[in-house]
C-alpha cells in the first residue's frame, strides 16, 4: 500500500551463522547410529527382573552403598548351564559385597537394588551388563552371553560412607569382604 516503508529483513548475523555450524556436529552426535540397511538400530539392554519371593516386612530396602549378604547362582541364558554357585564357594557362607561400587558386574549392582532382606529374585543380564563382548574365560562365560541369576539376599547393612572406606577395609585389596574384614 501506499505510504507504506517496505519491511527489510534483518541483515543474517554472523554469530547466527557460527551457532548453527556449532550446533550441527551435536546434532549428529545425538542422532542415532545408522546400521546396515539405513534403519536405526538403537538397542536399549536393561535387567529384567523377576521377583520370586517377596516377604511381608520388606525393610530396609537395599541401596547404593549398602553392605549386602546374599546367595546367587549363575546361568548362561544360550544353555541353561550353571557357571557360578555361592554355595559352593567360601565354604558355603553367602557372599558380602558392597552395592552399587563395581564389586559385582553391573547388571547384578542394578538388579539388587531396592532389594529386601529374604526376598528372592531371578534376573536376566544382557551382555552389555555382563562380561559384553570378551566374555569371562575363568568363569566359562563365552562372549557376549546373556546371564540369568537367581538371588537370594539375606541382610541389607549400612555400608563403608566411601570407596576411599571400604578400600582401607579391604585389607587384601581383593574387592570382596571376608568375614574377617567385616
Amino acid at each position: 500500500p501506499a505510504g507504506t516503508v517496505p519491511r527489510r529483513r534483518p541483515p543474517r548475523s554472523d554469530m547466527g551463522r557460527g551457532l548453527m555450524l556449532l550446533l550441527l556436529p551435536l546434532a549428529l552426535l545425538a542422532a542415532p547410529a545408522q546400521a546396515e540397511g539405513g534403519t536405526a538400530a538403537v538397542a536399549v539392554e536393561e535387567v529384567k527382573i523377576e521377583v520370586l519371593h517377596l516377604p511381608e516386612v520388606c525393610s530396609p530396602k537395599s541401596k547404593k552403598g549398602n553392605l549386602l549378604n546374599a546367595h546367587y547362582d549363575g546361568f548362561l541364558a544360550s544353555d541353561g548351564s550353571k557357571f557360578y554357585c555361592s554355595r559352593t564357594q567360601n565354604e558355603g557362607h553367602p557372599k558380602w559385597f558392597v552395592l552399587g561400587v563395581g564389586q559385582v558386574i553391573k547388571g547384578l549392582d542394578i538388579a539388587m537394588m531396592n532389594m529386601c532382606p529374604g526376598e528372592k529374585r531371578k534376573v536376566i543380564i544382557p551382555p552389555s551388563l555382563a562380561y559384553g563382548q570378551q566374555g569371562y574365560a575363568q568363569g566359562k562365560i563365552p562372549p557376549n552371553a546373556t546371564l540369568i541369576f537367581e538371588i537370594e539376599l539375606y541382610a541389607v547393612n549400612k555400608g563403608p560412607r566411601s570407596v576411599e572406606a571400604f578400600n582401607q577395609i579391604d585389607k587384601d585389596s581383593d574387592k570382596k569382604l571376608s568375614e574377617l574384614e567385616v
